[in-house]
């Protein structure tokens, strides 16, 4: 139903957005770290699987995932990579403007990351028709963690993220250093090393990642979609 942008030759481009596609922008960091079992891609492979999963039901073209970002929470963990918010924020800005300049098409900005989302809103907010959806903020996702995970707590690397990584590439989930991290990790400057922190996380994560399934992980993606769905809608 819909495409993939990186398919297409130019001259399809424009007949597709004048006949009413949404130009989708997949945004997911392909450098931070997800603990000792995910790779550091894997936001950006989130983002990019709901890209093409979103084509085959919806009418949208699909843009290559923007792979940096703003993660300032990761960056004392080797390869964690981030970018100060309003430079993310203008990014995403000129961004948007370029999807809808060919002819002020609908935009939206398919976000896998947390810290990121103020940032995609403000820059949304000046365009009419551009918003962003957060997949990991979703009502429909919401319910369906609610009802399915079985972690005390989380938010990160997690028996949720993990479990949608072993539905979308289990060949890159190790779930043999799969980690345990229920204490509570608020919101700064995670640490590795710092055992005072109120941040700290020897293993980068928070949450019980030895819980997830691929089963699980199905039923998460398929509650992303819909909220996909449902934010095209509105």
């Amino acid at each position: 139903m819909g495409h993939l942008l990186h398919d297409l030759r130019w001259p399809d481009v424009l007949p597709l957005l004048e006949a009413g596609a949404t130009a989708v922008l997949p945004v997911g960091s392909a450098a931070k770290e997800h603990g000792p079992h995910l790779p550091m891609r894997t936001d950006y492979l989130t983002a990019e699987a709901l890209g093409r999963r979103l084509a085959k039901i919806a009418d949208v073209l699909v843009w290559p995932a923007v792979g940096y970002g703003h993660y300032p929470a990761f960056r004392a963990y080797p390869g964690s990579t981030s970018v100060p918010e309003e430079a993310f924020e203008s990014t995403i800005f000129a961004l948007v403007e370029d999807l809808r300049r060919p002819c002020g098409s609908k935009v939206l900005v398919l976000n896998t990351g947390i810290s990121t989302i103020r940032a995609i809103d403000s820059a949304c907010s000046t365009f009419v028709g551009a918003s962003g959806c957060h997949v990991y903020r979703g009502a429909r996702y919401s319910s369906a963690c609610a009802e399915r995970l079985e972690q005390p707590r989380g938010g990160h690397g997690d028996e949720a993220e993990t479990s949608v990584m072993l539905h979308l590439h289990p060949e890159l989930v190790d779930m043999t250093k799969a980690p345990t991290w229920t204490r509570e990790v608020r919101p700064g400057a995670w640490s590795p090393t710092d055992e005072s922190s109120e941040s700290y996380s020897p293993s980068g994560i928070y949450g019980d990642a030895s819980l997830a399934t691929a089963e699980k992980g199905a039923a998460l993606v398929d509650a992303m979609l819909e909220d996909l769905v449902a934010a095209l809608a509105g």
